[in-house]
């Protein structure tokens, strides 16, 4: 796949990959927040891990209310 300059994109292309910056950003700051607040022994696996997971990638945050709060 060919390299896209941003100036060659649409602007229905631009503001879709600046909702989806949005939304990874915000639900990281989300993840981050909760993993701040939240006791260390309500969270699976330790405060530190989660949050160097949240930073890998999209999945991250994701994967931390799914798996790592203790309800």
């Amino acid at each position: 796949m060919a390299k896209r300059k941003w100036s060659d994109l649409s602007e229905r292309q631009k503001t879709t990959v600046l909702v989806m910056i949005s939304v990874q950003v915000s639900l990281l700051l989300t993840a981050l927040s909760d993993i701040y607040r939240r006791p260390a022994e309500e969270i699976r696996g330790g405060k530190w891990p989660w949050v160097a997971v949240s930073f890998v990638n999209f999945i991250g945050p994701v994967s931390y209310f799914v798996f790592g709060r203790r309800r």
